[in-house]
């Protein structure tokens, strides 16, 4: 039986990667939470079921900081590392940079000094669209463009990749990084734009929309769900590649939605979905704010053509988040 090491095992993403390993494999799971960040017992707890509980461990330690002996014990031999585990919000990031960054590169580092000592058979990094920075319309970055991160969040992303890559290389850790487009699901923080537009529009209250009327930001949205199944996809199906003077690239994929809509267009999804007005008003937050950039977008050519293929479409994901949020207001 496979056992797995999962980080950010409370966090949004990371819960729902939890329960899709749980759902569709006999593996272990060790989870490591904080429980100081985003990451909360309660997304844990509505995903267990009781018949998994032998399954899976959960430890309390903060990967700011290096992982104890007595800890590396207590996880043991891994097959495979799937580290979530980041501050992920920009706004935040913009506001106090210094903690954001030195979390997300510290975090990374350890998680590598581990897998270097364990050897795993996989070491899956989670990263972002927005390393590359934006994206001119037309263009859909595909693995190895250019980095070129707008803000403290994806410069700390990038990061992580950088340390990953070179772990790689010198260390022969067997990296797969991944980059994601804008996640959404049940049990998102509010802070994030469609679960912030669901509070406004049960609240009765005006969304609002980044943009102009000429020009309104637009992104790909991904399920959690979908997300955590292309993961499982990588890990089953891909051998991570090797370094050799003929091959100086880790593993990439990109992970991408099946439709790109604008803020707007999200938001009257939303509207339509849940049976109500929208009210609305465009702020030009993206053009105004040093950091913010109106579009990211990522081929997802390379994955599919491996052979996934995500398990539900945006329409039905966004719907069966919504009817199960309104069924569960206190996740707003």
């Amino acid at each position: 039986m496979s056992k797995v090491l999962l980080t950010g095992i409370g966090g949004f993403i990371g819960s729902h990667v939890l329960e899709h390993i749980m759902l569709t494999t006999d593996w272990n799971v060790v989870g490591i939470a904080s429980w100081k960040h985003k990451g909360t017992p309660e997304r844990v707890e509505e995903v267990m079921r009781p018949e998994w509980k032998d399954r899976l461990e959960i430890i309390t330690h903060d990967l700011i900081s290096p992982i104890p002996e007595r800890t590396k014990a207590r996880i043991g031999q891994v097959d495979y590392i799937i580290n979530v585990a980041s501050e992920s919000h920009v706004d935040r990031s913009i506001t106090d940079p210094v903690p954001f960054i030195q979390n997300n590169v510290n975090l990374a580092l350890n998680m590598l000094e581990f897998a270097r000592e364990v050897k795993p058979k996989v070491f899956i990094q989670i990263s972002t669209d927005e390393v590359y920075g934006v994206a001119p319309e037309g263009v859909n970055h595909k693995e190895w463009a250019t980095m070129l991160p707008s803000n403290p969040y994806s410069a700390s992303k990038a990061c992580q990749e950088a340390i990953a890559i070179s772990y790689w290389r010198t260390y022969g850790v067997p990296v797969v990084i991944t980059n994601t487009m804008n996640n959404f699901g049940e049990m998102q923080d509010s802070e994030k734009y469609i679960a912030k537009v669901i509070k406004c529009i049960t609240e009765d209250k005006v969304v609002p929309v980044h943009g102009t009327a000429e020009h309104i930001g637009s992104r790909y949205y991904l399920h959690a769900r979908n997300h955590a199944d292309a993961v499982l996809f990588i890990i089953k199906n891909i051998k991570p590649e090797v370094y050799s003077e003929d091959n100086l690239y880790p593993s990439r994929y990109n992970v991408v939605g099946d439709i790109e809509l604008n803020n707007l267009e999200v938001a009257q999804r939303i509207a339509q979905f849940m049976g109500k007005e929208l009210k609305y008003e465009l702020t030009d937050f993206h053009g105004t704010r040093p950091g913010h950039d109106r579009r990211y977008a990522l081929d997802g050519n390379k994955l599919k053509e491996a052979g996934w293929t995500p398990p539900l479409g945006f329409d039905e994901s966004l719907q069966k988040y919504i009817d199960w949020t309104l069924m569960h207001p206190l996740w707003l």
